[in-house]
């Protein structure tokens, strides 16, 4: 059976460290499964929806997660690691926490913006709050 590793990107450095490690995980382990998420955030305005059709929003989250997705997925592509690549819509820590736990993956490895004191209370940090809503066992790489 091999492990499933689920590592959030959003297009940033820091996802990319993430990948990286990821890389050296799978290097050591071939049995390693990497699946690369993007988590769009939903538009919720009534307003806009008004506008543009469902069709039409689908089409943009899957655009905005693909471009998202690109840098991440050119990494793995040029080290000769394969992976699969999943967009979803919500919440971005719950949609990482719930996707891992239903797709039953084995860890989950996500970037930290390393926001600390002021920033880290003020803002929030998504790494954070995968960690807290978790079942799944989560490495944090900054």
């Amino acid at each position: 059976m091999s492990t499933r590793i689920l590592i959030p990107v959003d297009g940033s450095a820091h996802a990319l460290r993430a990948v990286e490690h990821a890389l050296q995980l799978a290097k050591l382990n071939p049995a390693l499964e990497l699946h690369l998420l993007n988590v769009q955030i939903p538009v919720e305005s009534g307003h806009v929806r008004l506008f543009v059709g469902h069709d039409q929003l689908e089409d943009y989250y899957r655009e905005e997660g693909l471009a998202a997705l690109q840098a991440a997925s050119a990494l793995l592509q040029q080290a000769g690691q394969a992976c699969q690549q999943h967009i979803a819509v919500g919440h971005i820590a719950d949609t990482i926490a719930r996707y891992a736990q239903e797709m039953a993956f084995s860890q989950i490895i996500i970037g930290s913006h390393g926001r600390s004191g002021l920033g880290q209370l003020l803002l929030g940090s998504v790494a954070t709050d995968v960690v807290h809503q978790s079942v799944v066992p989560v490495t944090v790489i900054k």
